[in-house]
């Protein structure tokens, strides 16, 4: 799985006009679900984000996580992330996983920072989406498990 993690203040993703997930302080997640990927492999992406330590301590640092500032997650499909770019111009998305196999993957990380205690928002899986973001620091951060 690959995930672009980035640290914001607030985040919201909309789908033909209507809001379908917000968040306040946390952390925006566009993942994918590479072919091959397993149950494992989402639990383990879940895992790493909720512990990424990359909110600031009261001294300022990058030394906290999601599980330790009860930020929340907007995570939020994006099969673009899996783009081969070495040939040409126009990227090629074969390594993504087939959309039902995506679905379910993306759902499993989900569910899972759920069940690890992090409030969870999601897009609509394959939906056309407009997404905005405030990013913090700005901290962005690219995930391969």
């Amino acid at each position: 799985m690959r995930a672009l993690v980035q640290r914001v203040t607030q985040a919201s993703v909309t789908v033909k006009g209507a809001v379908v997930g917000e968040i306040g302080p946390g952390a925006m997640v566009l993942i994918c679900a590479m072919a091959g990927d397993t149950q494992a492999q989402a639990d383990q992406m879940a895992a790493k984000i909720a512990r990424l330590r990359i909110f600031r301590d009261e001294a300022g640092k990058m030394n906290l996580s999601l599980l330790q500032t009860a930020g929340a997650v907007l995570l939020v499909s994006q099969f673009t992330l899996a783009a081969d770019t070495s040939r040409g111009n126009r990227p090629g998305f074969s390594a993504a996983a087939p959309p039902d196999a995506g679905a379910l993957l993306v759902d499993r990380c989900g569910d899972t920072l759920r069940g690890l205690g992090v409030s969870v928002a999601t897009g609509v899986f394959g939906a056309d989406m407009a997404v905005s973001l405030v990013n913090d620091g700005p901290v962005t951060l690219w995930l391969e498990v």
